[in-house]
């Protein structure tokens, strides 16, 4: 029987990321993956493949409205769609391989197949019908999650899709609608908007990516509907169903009375939920709670004091970036060091365009809490970046403490904000104030220009608004 110091069940970013970092630390490492290729969800069917298939259809949406005014003349530009999938089926499986090579570098030992416990040290690897057991000393849980839907719901993955059928379409809808105006949601809604389909939005709360600052929601809304996305907010579905190729949705509107959409395909945008299936934690008394996740403490330990749990099957948010900061800090307590997360410094990010990005506490957060805070905002309009590439929708939002000037929070709206939002991480971690960041030199023309006058702002000395 193989023994290891630590096996790592799931290969998603945080199960790939605390597998390294056990082995640079000198752990004799496994990891356990159920599917053929490395990197979970992320890689496979989540991040990676719907950024690829983002960034073909702006390439295609600039060259039909916007190449002209840059003075490129085209004619008979079309979609290929096949194409477009095929390349993003390579960017797939260039990027999987990527992790099948840091896993032989790092000499860490793969198993192909099903994972389970049998026991609290002892796990069952089902593959091809047969199952091989290893021994570990400690394990960390990784499986992710997978898309939730509603109850009365009928998921075929023809007409009515998740995330998952709908990166690897055959056809361009004619009207797609999307049920959840989240982050997931709106990425593919404008994915397909900018390839020819109509797309509506259905959301049962009053606002879209509600969890958000309400200043990024606003914008992000108005944008969207400018390209031609139609927006339902304060919907509450109450039925979907098909009809040959045909998909019909009824819903409540915000006075209560009944109305009904019709498409050609529904993607069902609702959220996700801890993919914990088979996993056989009745075999060994791991606690999971009522929402389905596995409970852990601050250094992520389950109540089996040799099992840990990380990324999307435990409480916080369902974020590739915060399930690596926790592999890293599961590997390291492992290993006998002392390290932390300020999970209130994980980014958040939607990868439309505009792009949204934001950390720290929103201005309704502060308001519920009480916090005495001051605001600094700047348009995107106002940088001669962003009209020298037309890309002047948005603004940046800085919220400081009323008192000290720390930044509490940072939100912003604009072409680049998701690397933007990383200077906004690192000014909150070393607890700089917004005339720290204000009087820090940032490069003209820049995008992140926008982020010096809205500190600028703060104190009412913004220089170009």
């Amino acid at each position: 029987m193989s023994t290891y110091d630590v096996t790592v069940i799931g290969s998603g970013p945080g199960g790939y990321v605390a597998a390294i970092r056990c082995a640079q630390l000198g752990l004799k490492t496994a990891i356990i993956e159920k599917y053929n290729t490395l990197g979970g969800t992320c890689l496979n069917v989540g991040c990676i493949p719907s950024k690829a298939l983002l960034d073909s259809s702006h390439h295609y949406h600039d060259a039909v409205n916007h190449f002209e005014k840059h003075g490129i003349e085209t004619t008979g530009v079309k979609v290929n769609f096949k194409q477009m999938i095929d390349r993003k089926a390579e960017v797939v499986a260039q990027t999987s391989g990527g992790i099948n090579f840091l896993m032989e570098k790092n000499k860490i030992t793969v198993y192909q197949g099903f994972g389970s416990f049998k026991d609290a040290t002892h796990i069952n690897i089902a593959s091809d019908g047969k199952t091989e057991t290893i021994e570990s000393k400690h394990t960390i849980i990784a499986t992710g999650s997978k898309p939730s839907s509603l109850p009365f719901i009928k998921i075929d993955k023809k007409r009515v899709i998740t995330s998952t059928e709908a990166l690897s379409l055959t056809e361009i809808p004619k009207h797609m609608i999307v049920i959840g105006g989240g982050v997931i949601g709106l990425e593919l809604g404008q994915v397909y908007n900018r390839l020819g389909s109509q797309v509506s939005v259905i959301e049962y709360m009053p606002k879209i990516i509600p969890t958000m600052d309400s200043m990024l929601s606003k914008e992000l809304q108005k944008s969207l509907k400018k390209q031609g996305i139609k927006f339902f907010t304060g919907h509450k579905v109450t039925a979907v169903n098909t009809d040959g190729n045909e998909v019909v949705i009824t819903a409540d509107d915000k006075k209560g009375n009944p109305v009904e959409f019709k498409g050609d395909y529904c993607l069902v945008s609702v959220g996700r939920k801890p993919y914990t299936d088979k996993l056989g934690l009745e075999n060994v008394g791991v606690k999971v709670s009522e929402r389905g996740q596995i409970e852990t403490n601050e250094h992520l330990q389950t109540n089996i004091s040799n099992i840990y749990a990380i990324g999307d099957v435990i409480k916080g948010a369902m974020l590739a970036h915060k399930a690596e900061e926790e592999g890293s800090m599961v590997a390291e307590i492992i290993a006998g060091q002392k390290p932390h997360i300020d999970y209130n410094l994980i980014p958040g990010v939607v990868y439309t365009w505009p792009e949204v990005a934001a950390v720290g506490k929103t201005e309704e957060q502060l308001k519920e809490e009480g916090v005495n805070y001051k605001v600094g905002s700047f348009p995107m309009r106002a940088l001669g970046r962003a009209r020298a590439s037309m890309d002047i929708d948005g603004q940046v939002k800085v919220l400081a403490h009323a008192d000290t000037d720390e930044i509490l929070g940072m939100h912003m709206i604009g072409a680049r904000a998701a690397d933007m939002i990383a200077e906004a991480v690192i000014a909150m971690e070393f607890r700089a104030s917004s005339e720290d960041v204000a009087r820090s030199s940032h490069a003209h023309p820049t995008y992140t220009e926008a982020i010096k006058e809205a500190c600028l702002a703060v104190a009412g000395r913004a220089i170009h608004s």
